[in-house]
C-alpha cells in the first residue's frame, strides 16, 4: 500500500510537519510494510514556509523584526531558487502565534514585522517575493508594513499616523514618494487561501477580526477604518484594491500588498502543490491522509484539505481528512472529492487536553483508517 500523508497544520495543536509525522507513524504501526510519503503542505498560512523551503531544498534565515506590538523577535525566512525568491511567512512576524489569546487586540496590532521581513529580503538581493499571508493578528491593511518600508501614513496636519487598525479612521494622506526603491525591481506574489474583499459583511472585519479579539463594536469600528483606507488608497496612489478578490486577507494585508507593491494574488495552495509535485504524488498513492485542525464550510474556500480532495478525485484516489473538529456544512467536501472525514479526538476531552495530545490522537486515527482501508482490501482480494 502506498499512502501520501499531505495535512496543513492543525492550527494550536500541530504544525504541517508534524501533523504529516504523526500520521506516518500511524501508517506504519497499522501497515509496517506500506510506503509512506510525507508531503506537508500550507494554503499560504502558517506551514507556507517550511513546505515551500522542504520541495526546494531552501535556506533558512532568521531576521530581527518587530512583532504586532512592537517588539522584537527572531523571525525565520526563506530563499529558493539559488538565492533569488525570498519566502515570507507573515504570521512568523504579525501572526496570532506571537500573542498571548489575553494580548489579542486588532484596534492596534501593526504588520511592520512582515515590512522588516520583506526588508530583509531586500537585503539579500532577491528578484521574487513569495508572501504567505494567513493565521494573522492584525487588521492594519498593511499600513505598518508600508510605514516600515519607507512610506507615511498622515492625519489631517501632517502628523504620523499612530499604529494598528483603528487608526485608520484617521488617515487622511499617504506619501509613499519615500517607499524603498529596490521594491520596483522585484515581483511580489500573495499567497493567500482567501479571496475576501476588504470591507462589508465579507470582508477582513466582519470575517476574520472576532477570531482576533474583536468584539461587535470593534468589528464596525475597524470596517469603517479599512474602508477610509481604501478610498485614499485609490485617491493618492491609484490602487482601487478594495473589492480585489483576497483584498481582505490577513487584515487586509492582502490589499496593501497590492497598492504598496504591486502584488499579484495566487492561490496558496496551488503554488505549494506546484512546488511540491503533489498532483503526481497524489496520483502514485493508493491512498491520501490530510487534515486540518477544523473541517468545516470555509475549507471549501481554497483550503489546502480541499485542493488534496480535488486532486484525489482526478486521480480517482480515495482521500480521507482527519481533524480535531467536524463543524457547519463540511459535508460539501465530500461532493469535492473528499471520501471521508474524521475527527482525531477520541472522547470528552477539554481542548486544553486535546491539543496538548494531539500528535498521539492524530497517530491513532491514521492507524484506525489504515487498518479499515487495509482490511477491506484483503477481503477484496480473498473475495476475487
Amino acid at each position: 500500500m502506498r499512502v501520501l500523508i499531505a495535512p496543513q497544520e492543525l492550527k494550536g495543536s500541530l504544525t504541517a510537519v508534524e501533523a504529516a509525522r504523526a500520521m506516518g507513524a500511524g501508517v506504519q504501526r497499522a501497515a509496517p510494510s506500506a510506503q509512506v510519503d510525507l508531503c506537508p503542505v500550507s494554503d499560504g498560512g502558517p506551514g507556507f514556509l517550511e513546505a515551500m523551503l522542504a520541495a526546494s531544498d531552501g535556506e533558512r534565515r532568521t531576521a530581527a523584526v518587530r512583532d504586532p506590538f512592537d517588539r522584537v523577535v527572531a523571525a525565520n525566512w526563506g530563499l529558493i531558487e539559488g538565492g533569488g525568491t525570498a519566502v515570507i511567512e507573515m504570521a512568523e512576524a504579525a501572526g496570532l502565534k506571537r500573542l498571548r489569546p489575553d494580548e489579542l487586540d486588532p484596534r492596534r496590532a501593526s504588520t511592520a514585522g512582515v515590512g522588516d521581513l520583506i526588508a530583509a529580503a531586500l537585503d539579500a538581493g532577491v528578484r521574487r517575493l513569495l508572501v504567505g499571508i494567513g493565521g494573522s493578528a492584525t487588521n492594519d491593511g498593511g499600513a505598518g508594513m508600508a510605514r516600515a518600508l519607507g512610506a507615511r501614513l498622515l492625519e489631517e496636519g501632517g502628523a504620523d499616523l499612530p499604529p494598528g487598525g483603528a487608526a485608520l479612521a484617521r488617515l487622511a494622506r499617504i506619501d509613499a514618494t519615500a517607499l524603498d526603491p529596490r521594491l520596483a525591481a522585484v515581483a511580489v506574489e500573495v499567497a493567500t487561501d482567501v479571496r475576501n474583499p476588504l470591507c462589508g459583511p465579507e470582508g477582513a472585519s466582519a470575517v476574520f477580526g472576532p477570531q482576533k479579539g474583536a468584539d461587535a463594536a470593534a468589528v464596525a469600528e475597524l470596517d469603517a477604518a479599512l474602508a477610509n483606507l481604501a478610498t485614499v488608497l485609490r485617491r493618492d496612489l491609484g490602487a482601487d484594491v478594495g473589492d480585489a478578490p483576497g483584498a481582505g486577507a490577513a487584515g487586509g494585508l492582502g490589499a496593501g500588498l497590492m497598492a504598496f507593491l504591486g502584488a499579484t494574488p495566487r492561490s496558496g495552495f496551488a503554488l505549494v502543490a506546484e512546488a511540491v509535485g503533489l498532483s503526481k504524488r497524489v496520483g502514485a498513492a493508493d491512498l491520501v491522509l490530510t487534515g486540518e485542525g477544523r473541517l468545516d464550510g470555509q475549507t471549501g474556500y481554497g483550503k489546502a484539505v480541499a485542493g488534496v480532495a480535488a486532486l484525489g478525485a482526478e486521480a480517482g484516489v480515495p482521500v480521507v481528512a482527519l481533524c480535531g473538529g467536524l463543524a457547519g456544512d463540511w459535508r460539501a467536501l465530500l461532493e469535492g472529492g473528499l471520501t471521508a472525514a474524521f475527527s482525531v479526538v477520541d472522547g470528552p476531552r477539554s481542548l486544553e487536553e486535546a491539543q496538548g495530545d494531539a500528535a498521539a490522537l492524530v497517530e491513532r486515527a491514521a492507524e484506525q483508517v489504515v487498518r479499515l482501508v487495509g482490511a477491506s482490501v484483503n477481503r477484496g482480494a480473498r473475495v476475487g
